[in-house]
């Protein structure tokens, strides 16, 4: 069972990777400003994967499905850097569409 400090602590975490998204518009590096289809990819995929752990911290999920939907996103991240590779270092707009709609999957799996 979760006790209550690591409870506090895995909210605080995720606290942490959801306000770090947020204020990324504000304190944009370099790379992202050069690249903001694959940021925005990147960061939806750290988003996700924190959810699936304070999901399985919460016992709202298995970790043989966690273990599942981390290999999903991997596999979409994967995928993008594939993509970033055939096109000198960026993602279409297509490409963008394409990893956001298989995210979409992962996202409602997720719950």
């Amino acid at each position: 069972m979760l006790t209550r400090t690591k409870l506090t602590i895995l909210t605080a975490v995720l606290s942490a990777v959801l306000a770090s998204t947020a204020s990324g518009a504000f304190a944009e590096t370099l790379w992202e400003k050069n690249h903001p289809r694959r940021d925005e990819i990147n960061d939806r995929i750290r988003l996700q994967d924190a959810r699936i752990d304070l999901k399985v911290a919460t016992g709202q999920m298995t970790p043989e499905k966690a273990r599942y939907l981390h290999r999903e996103d991997y596999r979409i991240l994967l995928q993008e850097r594939e993509m970033a590779a055939n096109d000198g270092g960026h993602i279409t707009l297509v490409d963008q569409f394409a990893l956001n709609q298989e995210l979409d999957v992962v996202s409602k799996q997720i719950g």
